[in-house]
């Protein structure tokens, strides 16, 4: 049996909507290596995870070296050395005053803990969260996100949460032009607070630049608006970095160029590049709210992982890829940007560093067109590059390479992806 076989036979797949033609053999850098012999360069990275890189060798050798010492022993029931040596790390990068961690495995562990975790300190229930928000799959991390898409034939989902409008600035859900708007996406929050909640929130939490939501950048001033709206109401600010973060958008932090201290910070995906690993991280007054038998996690802190993220601390450090993002993040942006005055089919473009989302339109309406995503993405695979496909109405083409891609590289994923453009327009 081939492997697309045995997914049909004994593995779940139903939920997807369609897979890529593409069986993966291996993978190195920015190449991804097809068992039919193909090469595609990676604009992907697995889902924002591989920000080092695919199998870059610091990391593998760390982790390899602590695999031969001890793959598990329960991070919460044993001391062990990895995951105290990342939590230092982790606490000297951080923003802020973060320095307590909570290791899971993925994402959506890490949203649901530091949820938790927020309404035990505030002594509140409710949250707030944004439209077109994601956080995870989970029956929680699904209640705080604003995607009719993602929570369909699901639920009953948490009480007690609010949602305040995205800041989504091509399709302004109050017909604004920023910045004559006076970021009324932000100010909206005061609304919500007031009149959408019992007045118990706990926390409002949000992407720093909107991942599954169609790459949404915030305006400059958004975040610090919308964190001293919450905090005087008394609740704190979760920033969700599972996507964002590790250096994916040109800092090291999303967060970072917004000038705000979040009180919770969450990672996963690129944190220890492709290893399994999660975390959320608070003050020290705030992570004592937690007492015995609140929380915990089997298979958080693994060893191994916290090893591997050690590692891609050191690469993203020593290699400077949060700089090289942002670099390439602009060079492509650039490439990119001009397509919309060439080609109807580009409504938008925009990202920050690595995180870039073009968003393909009908007509002058700015109807979605998701048809011609699907073959956007599609040729631009036949001609050996890898995109990603997302938005609330699956019509934004996601270009989020490995932080190492070249300049070369980033030339090469733009040309492919120009003719991939004028190919679906015509």
């Amino acid at each position: 049996m081939n492997t697309k076989q045995l997914y049909d036979e004994y593995l779940i797949t139903s939920m997807v909507a369609g897979f890529e033609p593409v069986e993966v053999e291996r993978a190195a850098g920015c190449t991804v290596f097809a068992r039919d012999g193909r090469e595609y360069l990676d604009c992907f990275s697995g889902i924002a995870v591989v920000n080092a890189g695919h199998g870059h060798p610091k990391v593998l050798a760390a982790a390899r070296a602590q695999m031969e010492k001890l793959v598990h022993c329960c991070t919460y029931v044993y001391y062990s050395p990895r995951a105290g040596e990342f939590a230092k790390r982790l606490a000297e990068v951080a923003p802020g005053r973060l320095q307590k961690s909570f290791f899971g495995s993925g994402g959506a562990e890490a949203i649901e803990g530091a949820m938790r975790l927020a309404k035990q300190f505030t002594k509140r229930k409710e949250m707030v969260a944004l439209t077109l928000g994601f956080h995870g799959r989970s029956a929680g991390t699904l209640s705080l996100t604003g995607n009719r898409g993602r929570k369909k034939g699901s639920g009953p989902y948490l009480s007690g949460v609010a949602f305040a409008p995205a800041p989504y600035c091509y399709r302004c859900p109050f017909q604004l032009q920023y910045p004559a708007c006076g970021c009324a996406c932000a100010e909206f929050l005061d609304h919500v607070l007031k009149y959408q909640t019992a007045g118990d929130v706990a926390a409002f939490i949000s992407e720093p630049v909107m991942g599954e939501g169609g790459i949404l950048v915030p305006p400059p001033e958004y975040l610090k608006i919308a964190a001293d709206i919450v905090r005087r109401d008394g609740a704190l600010y979760i920033a969700d970095e599972v996507q964002c973060g590790y250096g994916r958008t040109g800092t090291l932090f999303a967060v970072e160029p917004y000038g705000v201290e979040p009180d919770i910070l969450c990672a996963a995906k690129g944190i220890a590049d492709g290893f399994p690993l999660s975390a959320f991280i608070a003050r020290p007054e705030i992570a004592a709210a937690f007492t015995p038998g609140d929380h915990l996690s089997t298979f958080g802190g693994n060893p191994v992982s916290c090893a591997a993220a050690l590692a891609n601390l050191d690469v993203l450090r020593d290699e400077d890829l949060p700089g090289n993002a942002a670099r390439r993040g602009a060079q492509m942006l650039q490439r990119l940007g001009a397509l919309r005055e060439a080609c109807p089919l580009v409504g938008d473009v925009r990202g920050r560093g690595l995180m870039i989302g073009v968003e393909l339109v009908k007509d002058a309406a700015r109807t979605p067109a998701a048809d011609e995503a699907k073959r956007v993405r599609a040729l631009c695979r036949e001609n050996g590059v890898l995109v990603g496909l997302g938005g609330a109405m699956a019509n934004v083409i996601r270009l989020q390479p490995p932080l190492t891609i070249t300049a070369a590289e980033a030339d090469r994923a733009c040309d492919v992806f120009e003719r991939a453009v004028r190919q679906a327009n015509v």
